[in-house]
């Protein structure tokens, strides 16, 4: 799978309302045929940074940039985003979650 984690910083003033702006496209990647996950979690010590975790099977993430509501985010999403949001790609082997051994619960 592809596996990418995006961290955004959000502008203060839009920062309590980023899952609301940024549904559409959410949902939308999530119902692409090859997403496995798209999810956000925002950052516990940093109220405006989201961390955005996402997954999609072989090639499909070519078929997630090329796609409408990718080009539609694109141009609505950075007015809201204080910088360049930052990434880190890569091809990872499965397609699943692995359990934490170190955390095993019995």
């Amino acid at each position: 799978m592809i596996f990418i984690c995006v961290k955004w910083k959000v502008l203060p003033e839009h920062a309590d309302r980023w899952p609301e702006l940024t549904r559409d496209f959410t949902e939308a990647t999530r119902a692409e045929e090859g997403n496995l996950f798209f999810e956000w979690s925002r950052s516990i010590d940093d109220p405006n940074q989201y961390v955005l975790i996402e997954a999609f099977k072989d090639d499909a993430a070519e078929a997630h940039v090329t796609s409408a509501h990718f080009k539609r985010a694109r141009a609505e999403l950075p007015q809201y985003v204080a910088e360049t949001p930052l990434v880190r790609n890569t091809l990872m082997e499965g397609d699943h979650w692995d359990r934490l051994g170190e955390f095993e619960i019995s």
